[in-house]
C-alpha cells in the first residue's frame, strides 16, 4: 500500500496545483448579500477610474483572460455578474493585466512576444498529435522516427507552461501590486483573506491548467509508444 502511495505521489502533486485553484474560486464564489456590486459592476467602475476607455469586459466559457491585442477582459459566465469575493477579485487580477498593458510593463509585453513565437510550434505540436503517432509509424515503418516524433510534440506543447513558467511575475504584479491596492479601497478588511486568496489562485489559474493539460499528453504519448512496443515485439 506505502509503494503504491509512492508511486501516484508525483501524479498527485502535479494536479495538486490545479484542484487548489479551482477548490478557492469556487470556495469564494458564493454569493454575499451585503456586496454591492458584482465583478462587472466593479471592472467597469475601476477602468473609469484608471481612464482606461478602450478596455471591454466581457464573458467566457473558458479560462479568464486579458487580451492585449484586442483590449479585452474575458470572465467565466459563472463569476462575471456575481457578488462574490471571487467575482470582483478576479475582475482585478484581470484588470491588473489591461493596467500593466497600459503603462507598457516589459515583462507582460515579454510574455506576448513569446506567445507569439512559440505560436509556430504549439501549432507543429497539434498537427503532429492530430496526425496520431501510430500513423506516423504506419507511415515510416520506423519506431526512430515515430519516438522522435513523440519528443517533437511534447517539446512542442510544453512551450506554453514554459511561458507561464519563466512570466509568473508578471501575474503575481497583477494581483498583488495592481489589483490589491485597488481591492482594499472597496472591500471590508475582514474580507481581505479572501482577496488575498482569490488573488493568488488567480495568478497561478494558467500555470496550473498547463501543467495538467502537460501531463494528459504525456500519459496519451506514453500508451502511444507502449502500443509500438507491443507492434514491435511481434
Amino acid at each position: 500500500m506505502i509503494k503504491l502511495f509512492y508511486y501516484f505521489l508525483p501524479f498527485i502533486a502535479l494536479f495538486l496545483p490545479s484542484l487548489w485553484v479551482n477548490y478557492i474560486l469556487k470556495k469564494y464564489n458564493k454569493i454575499l448579500p451585503d456586496m454591492p456590486f458584482t465583478g462587472r459592476e466593479l471592472g467597469k467602475k475601476i477602468l473609469e477610474e484608471k481612464k482606461i476607455t478602450n478596455v471591454s469586459i466581457n464573458p467566457i466559457h473558458q479560462l479568464d483572460h486579458y487580451n492585449p491585442k484586442e483590449k479585452k477582459i474575458h470572465i467565466a459566465t459563472d463569476k462575471l455578474d456575481k457578488k462574490s469575493i471571487t467575482s470582483i477579485a478576479v475582475v482585478a487580477h484581470e484588470i491588473g493585466h489591461a493596467i500593466q498593458d497600459k503603462e507598457k510593463y516589459k515583462p507582460l509585453i515579454l510574455r506576448q512576444s513569446l506567445i507569439e513565437k512559440t505560436m509556430i510550434f504549439q501549432r507543429i505540436g497539434s498537427f503532429l498529435l492530430i496526425i496520431g503517432l501510430p500513423s506516423i509509424f504506419a507511415f515510416t515503418k520506423s519506431p526512430f522516427i515515430t519516438l522522435i516524433a513523440a519528443i517533437i510534440i511534447m517539446g512542442c506543447l510544453s512551450t506554453n507552461v514554459l511561458i507561464h513558467l519563466i512570466t509568473l511575475p508578471v501575474e503575481f504584479d497583477a494581483s498583488f501590486k495592481r489589483a490589491l491596492p485597488i481591492l482594499k479601497r472597496y472591500v471590508p478588511k475582514e474580507n481581505m483573506y479572501q482577496c488575498k486568496s482569490v488573488l493568488r489562485a488567480a495568478a497561478l489559474t494558467y500555470l496550473a491548467q498547463s501543467i495538467v493539460s502537460i501531463f494528459r499528453l504525456k500519459i496519451i504519448l506514453l500508451s502511444f509508444i507502449n502500443i509500438f512496443k507491443s507492434i514491435i515485439r511481434r
